[in-house]
């Protein structure tokens, strides 16, 4: 047997996926799905020619046993079956699948392409990005939504994809904001105003120069002297 083959990482997708099986029947599918990917390598389009007499000397299993979980992996969509004239066809379905580890370094893709042969049982994502957790966290509001989006780096926002509706309105806050943050707050400007008209006043700046010329403050009372 070929022994360049490192590790194949299965991911936990499989195994609740067939949680949905009671009894020993789960780990027996589990030891059956172990056997077909021994001979299903990623070189091999994840497909290998076997007979039942293959996978019972890798797993003990009887033969009934073998093609009852087979049957299930089939119909949970697995492990897809096609016979032909020397055995049985056996094709992985790779989303179950992360990547495959050779010692020879040959180059391997490490996300699985979108045009599958299968089409997912479960969600097509392993892990959701933030994009997608804010969406699901924020459902049915709007605002919060976008204000939430609008917060994250442009290019992420500008490279997804597959939420390009609430994308586009985040960068559309995320511009708003901008443009918001170089304002001048109008109260800012409303006291400039009021000290420039006030300076431009006759009786204030008489009165300006009088504070001054006799060391008194605003209020007309000395400077640096007790006030009781």
């Amino acid at each position: 047997m070929d022994t360049s083959r490192g590790f194949l990482f299965i991911t936990y997708k499989l195994y609740h996926h067939l949680s949905k099986l009671e009894g020993e029947h789960k780990s027996h599918c589990l030891n059956v799905f172990l056997s077909v990917m021994k001979y299903a390598w990623k070189k091999n389009g994840y497909e290998a020619r076997l007979r039942h007499e293959t996978i019972h000397k890798d797993t003990g299993l009887c033969r009934t046993t073998i093609k009852s979980c087979l049957s299930t992996l089939n119909k949970l969509n697995v492990v897809k079956s096609f016979r032909g004239k020397s055995g049985k066809t056996y094709i992985v379905n790779e989303v179950f699948l992360k990547a495959e580890k050779l010692y020879d370094n040959v180059k391997i893709a490490v996300k699985q392409p979108y045009d599958s042969r299968f089409t997912a049982t479960l969600e097509e994502q392993y892990t959701l990005s933030n994009i997608d957790k804010i969406i699901s966290e924020n459902r049915g509001n709007l605002d919060n939504i976008i204000n939430s989006l609008a917060v994250l780096d442009l290019p992420d926002l500008i490279g997804d994809t597959k939420n390009v509706y609430y994308c586009k309105l985040a960068i559309q806050r995320k511009e708003e904001l901008a443009r918001q943050k170089n304002l001048v707050d109008p109260r800012i400007i409303q006291r400039e105003l009021s000290k420039i008209t006030k300076e431009k006043n006759f009786a204030y700046k008489r009165k300006k120069e009088y504070n001054i010329r006799n060391n008194l403050d605003y209020k007309g009372n000395p400077i640096g002297k007790n006030k009781d």
